[in-house]
């Protein structure tokens, strides 16, 4: 582990942090004071540094805009009951990153280095950790390539940077969703299980024609037949059919989602019968149609869980069972919250103190 003192901290000389109205937060548009930033070159890690929030310089010619070596990470840091800080599975972050990091044909960042410049950004920065239920501090580790060249060839220099905002309840209500039957999230042997940018940047469209129709986002559907469940938007999917809890298999175009990994270990700690493989489209529709299918929704950083009330396809939508307290989607969510504030026990040791 680095020392914390090899780290250099240049602290920002205005905290924004009284310009915050904790009331009316929006997600990813109000930043922390101070960003972690530390370069490659060389073929080695530069000295790493906390720095003010602020823009960066980049060459007209950067490689990472122009043939898109770039991803990133999504996590969170909670309040607890008692006053501290805590993040939720970070080395599953770090080790999700280098696996990115590897499909992209970029370096990998060594684990020390992601958490004790992560603890040492989030230790500086904690009064922006909001108290209120329901919120948390979002983190957005992120590398990108930074050779000013038109050259299709991995770049030789790079840059990982780590900003943080807080973030309050990003769906407030059940989402109406639908299933995707033309475009393509990712196909196997693509990038789909990995956080890199072109992923995201190539599902706005198609999400975009779905809103206008009336949903929230989509469920993507598998790239060579379109019959097969993959993710629900940005997070993964889960379905429970009968008292069974239900998600497709992670892949190589399914991300393997940190929050997906918690939801499961919990329902099978509780001894609930789990099932992670193929999902057709057709069983999720018969399923609602013949009333088994109790709930669904997505899983993620940013949402936690989202439940989902309405599942369009082929013209017709499905509604969904209202939720009870019971439901195994509010049980989960509400235990993982109690997890996360300190609250209840952390049997999986998940939880590392700030």
């Amino acid at each position: 582990m680095l020392d914390t003192l090899t780290i250099r901290t240049q602290r920002t000389t205005a905290s924004r942090l009284g310009e915050l109205d904790p009331a009316n937060i929006e997600f990813g548009k109000t930043f922390a004071d101070h960003m972690f930033v530390v370069d490659y070159a060389n073929g080695e890690w530069q000295e790493p540094q906390i720095v003010p929030f602020g823009d960066m310089a980049v060459s007209p010619a950067n490689s990472a805009l122009h043939y898109g070596q770039s991803i990133f990470e999504g996590m969170k840091a909670y309040r607890t009951v008692s006053g501290g800080v805590q993040l939720f599975r970070p080395l599953d972050n770090c080790r999700r990153l280098n696996l990115s990091a590897v499909r992209m044909c970029m370096p990998e960042i060594p684990e020390e280095l992601f958490m004790q410049g992560l603890t040492q950004l989030v230790r500086l920065d904690s009064d922006w950790v909001p108290s209120q239920d329901g919120y948390s501090l979002y983190i957005r580790p992120f590398m990108f390539a930074t050779d000013g060249l038109l050259g299709v060839r991995p770049s030789d220099t790079y840059r990982f940077v780590i900003i943080t905002c807080p973030a309050g309840a990003f769906y407030n209500k059940p989402i109406r969703v639908r299933f995707e039957e033309k475009y393509v999230r990712s196909a196997e042997g693509g990038a789909g299980f990995a956080k890199n940018a072109g992923n995201y940047g190539a599902a706005m469209y198609p999400t975009k024609l779905a809103q206008q129709d009336g949903y929230n986002q989509l469920i993507w559907t598998d790239a060579s037949e379109h019959r097969y469940v993959e993710e629900s938007g940005t997070m993964n999917a889960i379905f429970v059919i009968d008292g069974r809890v239900v998600t497709p298999a992670t892949s190589s175009s399914i991300l393997d989602g940190i929050t997906r990994k918690s939801v499961l270990q919990l329902a099978r700690d509780w001894g609930m019968p789990v099932e992670e493989r193929k999902v057709s489209v057709h069983e999720i529709v018969e399923a609602a149609q013949n009333g088994t299918l109790q709930e669904a929704f997505g899983v993620g950083t940013a949402a936690t869980i989202a439940s989902i009330a309405v599942i369009g396809f082929e013209g017709t939508d499905y509604s969904l069972p209202a939720l009870t307290d019971a439901a195994f989607s509010r049980r989960v969510g509400k235990t993982l919250d109690a997890i996360r504030a300190g609250q209840a026990p952390d049997p999986h040791g998940w939880m590392v103190r700030v």
